[in-house]
């Protein structure tokens, strides 16, 4: 009697944990999908450099061929934000 009972504790404690881990690893499994799909479709847009950054790059030279469009739209961005101050 005392043998049995045990036995079937013991059958139950594993199917118990036998379906926990099982679970955790499809959560883990679902997870990494979502996250690719994410990434894939939703890329993390490009950081738009700030006015600071742009001066930088000025007085550092790198820009010597001529600026490109990013620092001319912060400093376009940078000039109409002035100017809407001043009014």
């Amino acid at each position: 009697m005392q043998d049995d009972i045990i036995a079937q504790g013991l059958e139950l404690m594993l199917y118990g944990m036998g379906t926990v881990v099982l679970f955790l690893a499809l959560l883990v499994i679902a997870t990494v999908v979502m996250s690719r799909l994410v990434e894939r479709y939703f890329p993390e847009p490009k950081p738009t450099p700030t006015v600071d950054e742009a001066l930088r790059r000025l007085r550092a030279g790198t820009a010597a061929a001529g600026p490109d469009a990013e620092v001319v739209a912060v400093i376009a961005a940078a000039i109409h934000q002035y100017r809407a101050q001043k009014k």
